[in-house]
């Protein structure tokens, strides 16, 4: 799995950065923060769907969520030997997917954050939108939101292959003594969630298209779509 350790040297650099600077991981946090609860309000409507309200609700606790980004990764790296010899490839593809989303998100947060930089105490739709601007980096905001429809590709992917379901609930206490238990609930939690979807073309393509609509509205200079629910996010970033 070379592109995973390739990912996680990348999370490490990131993250050395960070952490040499309290201020800047302050800042950091803020951010992650304010996206959470803007993606939150963006997806209100999938959150609150009975049929995708648990894929949206892992999209945004485990994958966008304001926790500690390195805390995976080290897992990852500390027991990818023993992953590679007891997770199904399905799973250690949905794990490479999750890993390289981090990777990237992680970055361009923390640019975005060093942007900020004395005005994270005040983080609004008008400084977000700024900041964004000023880091700039398109072609990677595209990547971030093409890993997000490869994540959900390979989400979809492991809940139709044989016996990964029970393979997951029969790791479960095994995989948290060999210390990969948040992991192996990470999967499992994904698993559960896009499996009651019976489906996750309408979801993802629903999600993604509302970042990319949003992403190209902020390029262009219009915050508006930042404050808005639903698909009125979408409808506004596309000129509605």
């Amino acid at each position: 799995m070379r592109r995973l350790e390739a990912q996680l040297d990348g999370v490490a650099g990131v993250r050395g950065v960070v952490e040499s600077d309290p201020a800047l991981e302050q800042t950091r946090r803020k951010l992650r923060e304010w996206q959470a609860a803007r993606l939150a309000r963006t997806h209100a409507d999938l959150v609150a769907s009975p049929k995708f309200g648990a894929a949206a609700a892992f999209f945004l606790a485990d994958l966008y969520g304001p926790h500690n980004p390195g805390h995976r990764e080290a897992a990852v790296r500390r027991v990818l030997p023993l992953m590679k010899a007891t997770l199904p490839a399905p799973a250690l593809d949905t794990i490479a997917d999750a890993i390289e989303l981090e990777a990237l998100s992680e970055s361009l947060d923390v640019a975005m954050a060093a942007h900020l930089g004395r005005n994270s105490a005040a983080i609004d739709a008008g400084a977000y939108g700024v900041a964004y601007r000023g880091v700039g980096r398109l072609e990677d905001r595209k990547r971030q939101i093409a890993l997000i429809e490869h994540l959900g590709s390979s989400l979809e992917r492991l809940t139709q292959a044989r016996f990964v379901g029970a393979a997951l609930s029969a790791m479960r206490k095994p995989a948290r003594m060999a210390g990969f238990g948040d992991l192996q609930a990470f999967l499992e939690r994904g698993y559960d969630a896009f499996r009651r979807m019976g489906g996750a073309r309408e979801f993802v393509e629903t999600v993604t298209a509302r970042e990319a609509a949003i992403s190209a509205a902020l390029f262009a200079g219009d915050d508006r779509p930042l404050m808005a629910a639903g698909a009125s996010a979408q409808g506004w970033a596309l000129g509605g």
